[in-house]
């Protein structure tokens, strides 16, 4: 169960056995049914989750009730409302399991006792962040700059085995394409 994101963590730091107990025992494993929550809107988020199996994704929903897609967690991914790091921040995303999903749960209260026990998680959480904000500039970088076309096939090379795996209606959100432009993009790949 835990190989995973020792796997993970082990690509940014190195950890001793008694290190990688600690931090396990910090970790809760949680069984998600396709499309459920595993953080709805409006609530603060109280985890970090480490995705094991499956794919999570993380939306927010506009003023119309239209869904907006922001990221996509498959097996390997840390997923997350971060706003909830922020102090009087609104909670304004929420996440949902696509398919049956496991993930591991890290306590926001536990992550910050080992970042002060371990200086070393301080690290990896800090480049996991970086990473992730890199990530999320590039795709707006990529929304301003690309063509649908072009964002697909990035997709498509970033998430090999998810465009058979997610609903069209949710990669296309991510893309920020209708489903019907992004059904035709993918026929003209065929």
């Amino acid at each position: 169960m835990y190989a995973a994101v020792l796997t993970n963590v082990a690509q940014s730091i190195v950890l001793t056995p008694a290190e990688e107990e600690a931090f396990t025992t910090c970790l809760v494993p949680k069984h998600v049914a396709r499309l459920d929550a595993i953080l709805p809107a409006g609530r603060p988020a109280r985890y970090l989750a480490f995705v094991v199996q499956g794919c999570v994704r993380t939306y927010t929903t506009d003023a119309k009730g239209k869904e907006h897609v922001l990221a996509l967690a498959p097996e390997g991914w840390w997923c997350g409302n971060f706003t909830s790091l922020v102090p009087g921040a609104r909670e304004l995303l929420a996440l949902q399991a696509l398919e049956d999903t496991t993930v591991l749960l890290l306590r926001l209260d536990h992550l910050e006792q080992l970042c002060v026990q371990m200086p070393k998680f301080e690290r990896f959480f800090r480049l996991l962040f970086q990473n992730g904000y890199l990530l999320a500039q590039r795709r707006l970088e990529a929304r301003a700059t690309y063509t649908a076309a072009v964002r697909y096939a990035r997709f498509c090379r970033q998430y090999p085995q998810l465009h058979q795996r997610v609903a069209l209606k949710h990669i296309a959100s991510f893309l920020g394409i209708t489903p019907e432009f992004l059904s035709m993009l993918r026929t003209k790949q065929l």
